[in-house]
């Protein structure tokens, strides 16, 4: 079935309704960087740079290294690392040994991760020499399919001055002993010539990774994805981002060869950051800040600012928290982070309050974009200039990808413009299907139109401009005495109130009307705030059904890895008192 154009006049000028040229193995955005930019900076670690032609180099030795150690196409190998240097040679080499990669949070226990690697049946893994990160992989990899440990140390990518300082200085990360049978990066890269072994790859059928979703609706579930999967949506995303690269310059897309640098603040481990920084920064062969931990510095999160003063850092993908955070450092008007020019956000919904502040201070755009792990993650993004940005919507779906509105009970009927129903979405890049997981594939995959789309989970409506607006997730809808009330709604007007940092509301029980609002606040640094003002606020600026009947104020609040408030963490707490 042919894809019909996004009803709506909005629809940015000059960015085609589909794309091309993306049925190809996901590694030539690499090596085609490396090819015509060899000597352009890639990775950027503690002043230390890599070249496109020297990452190219190690990840050619890493796939000799894992053929020559017996990984065959198909099988699978996990990397449980922070946002470190040899992350992109390591996930490119794997790619080209033909092998799927299994990306791992870093933040896991030794059981998460165990069950990880026993689930996927990953034969390898690269893990960090590091006191806490190390033993947690050497207990994980017991009672799995594990033949192969590699440990990366990061005095390998620091400038040298700084590697011999750190070592007599003991300041560079280790753990206190290793695995005699262990094998360290230096030593297979100095070991193998950089020969990737010549393969042939289905772009279509054969995976590239294995993403784990967050687990925030139970157990973690391994989204299998495809070459051609995340080669679609980096195409994709080429073509709809369009900035102004200068003051009073009219928005073009990203520049190639050195001109941008991106900041790595999002973990690569999961797809949003993997795909919109890591491989966007690769395949249009610009430079990549590596930040291996976003909260460092004191107060948290200012080593990060320095990184962006630093680096001139011209684009960043974040989600909401990493927004938050910057608007609220106590020492943000010491930092200059007017070079940057766009800003993507995900992950969770941004409040416009936190993206008119932002914005004011930074003097970028920022677009909100949606998408899910189980679609590498991208599925649609507001236009990237704000003339036709709708802050508040995610914007249309990206060229080649169409979405509908299918109703809650069924998901097989598309609801009338303008009604709330389940988000579904049709698209090169949404994933062949859960790793093992035939039962699940059935219950999230709908044919409407002769074509396959994917259960979200999220509810949403399209509005008379053709905007996609998400109202929430099903499993959070609150119902207070027959009357929707959705989280998201609330959270923004408490986000307005000018001394909250942070806001999440959920659902509780009530004798009276079924369920009744809590909502969870956390203060901006230095501020003071009593029930009864935030209560008064909300009874000035929302309907009485909506209005939080208890509120409870954090010192913090609970978050994903990458920065999502979980909701669910909250609703279990509530449940215990």
């Amino acid at each position: 079935m042919a894809l019909k154009q996004w009803p709506t006049k909005q629809w940015p000028a000059g960015v085609s309704h589909v794309v091309s040229d993306y049925n190809r193995p996901l590694f030539d955005i690499l090596d085609e960087s490396a090819r015509d930019y060899p000597d352009k900076v890639f990775t950027i670690f503690n002043g230390g740079t890599k070249t496109f032609a020297e990452v190219k180099n190690t990840a050619d030795r890493i796939a000799n290294f894992l053929v020559s150690n017996g990984i065959q196409k198909g099988d699978r190998v996990a990397i449980f690392l922070p946002n470190i240097p040899h992350y992109p040679a390591i996930f490119f080499g794997i790619l080209k040994a033909g092998a799927v990669c299994v990306t791992c949070n870093p933040l896991y226990t030794s059981t998460e991760l165990n069950y990880q690697l026993k689930d996927s049946g990953a034969k390898a893994v690269f893990c960090m020499d590091h006191e806490l990160f190390y033993p947690t992989t050497a207990a994980a990899i017991k009672g799995t399919e594990i033949k192969t440990t590699v440990i990366c140390n990061v005095k390998t990518y620091l400038p040298k001055w700084k590697a011999i300082l750190g070592s007599l200085l003991g300041k560079i990360p280790k753990a206190d002993q290793h695995e005699p049978s262990h094998l360290f990066f230096d030593q297979i890269i100095e070991s193998y010539q950089p020969k990737a072994p010549d393969l042939r790859i289905d772009p279509e059928k054969d995976l590239a990774l294995i993403i784990y979703t967050g687990g925030t609706t139970g157990v973690p579930k391994g989204a299998a994805l495809t070459h051609s999967n995340f080669a679609y949506d980096l195409r994709a995303l080429e073509e709809w981002t369009r900035l102004p690269h200068g003051p009073g310059e009219k928005p073009e897309m990203i520049k190639q060869g050195g001109f941008h640098t991106f900041l790595g603040v999002l973990p690569w481990y999961h797809s949003f950051g993997m795909t919109t920084c890591m491989m966007t920064a690769c395949g249009s062969a610009n430079r990549l800040v590596c930040i291996p931990d976003p909260r460092a510095g004191d107060p948290p999160f200012s080593e990060v600012l320095k990184a962006v003063e630093k680096y001139k850092v011209t684009i960043m993908p974040a989600v909401p928290t990493i927004f938050v955070a910057f608007i609220n450092h106590p020492h943000l008007e010491k930092y200059d982070i007017t070079s940057l020019i766009g800003c993507f956000s995900g992950g969770a919904p941004l409040p416009p309050e936190v993206c008119r502040q932002f914005e004011a201070k930074s003097g970028s755009v920022i677009f909100e974009g949606y998408g899910l792990s189980e679609t590498a993650p991208v599925a649609s993004a507001n236009p990237t200039d704000k003339t036709k940005r709708k802050i508040g919507s995610i914007g249309f779906p990206i060229p080649g990808t169409d979405i509908k509105i299918l109703d809650l009970d069924t998901g097989s009927h598309e609801m009338p413009q303008g009604e709330d129903g389940e988000i579904a979405i049709s698209g090169p890049q949404v994933m062949q299907g859960y790793w093992n997981r035939p039962e699940e594939n059935q219950a999230v995959f709908r044919t409407v139109d002769n074509s396959r789309y994917f259960l979200t989970g999220d509810i949403g409506h399209i509005d008379e401009e053709g905007y996609i607006i998400i109202t929430d997730r099903k499993k959070d809808l609150i119902l207070v005495g027959g009357f929707n009330v959705y989280p998201r709604d609330v959270e923004d007007i408490l986000f307005q109130h000018p001394k909250v940092a942070m806001a999440a509301v959920i659902g509780v029980p009530d004798a009276k009307s079924g369920e009744t609002v809590k909502a969870y606040i956390q203060l901006k640094p230095g501020e003071s705030a009593s029930e009864k003002e935030i209560s008064e606020f909300c009874k000035t600026h929302m309907a009485g059904y909506k209005r939080p009947k208890y509120i409870e104020f954090r010192e913090e609040l609970p978050v994903s890895p990458i920065g999502k408030v979980l909701r669910r963490v909250l609703r279990d707490e509530d449940k215990v008192k």
